[in-house]
């Protein structure tokens, strides 16, 4: 049995850069990394695939990756 976590990002600003994102959440252990998961396609937005690491994540955004998913407030 899969075990889906949700988790939420509070951020301060209009958007966050998913790259960004994705080492705050602890998704991505750095920006490497979390350019390497975003470029190979492991990484959605609202459900929709993304390879576009500089893509702004703004607040009610869901960003998943496996059975992760953190959706962003400010």
């Amino acid at each position: 049995m899969v075990r889906k976590i949700m988790e939420t990002v509070k951020i301060k600003d209009e958007y966050i850069k998913l790259g960004q994102l994705l080492k705050l959440a602890g998704i991505a252990g750095s920006g490497l990394e979390a350019k390497i998961l975003i470029n190979e396609g492991k990484v959605k937005v609202n459900n929709e695939t993304v390879t576009q690491r500089g893509k702004k994540i703004i607040p009610g955004d869901t960003v998943s990756f496996k059975d992760v998913t953190v959706r962003v407030e400010n």
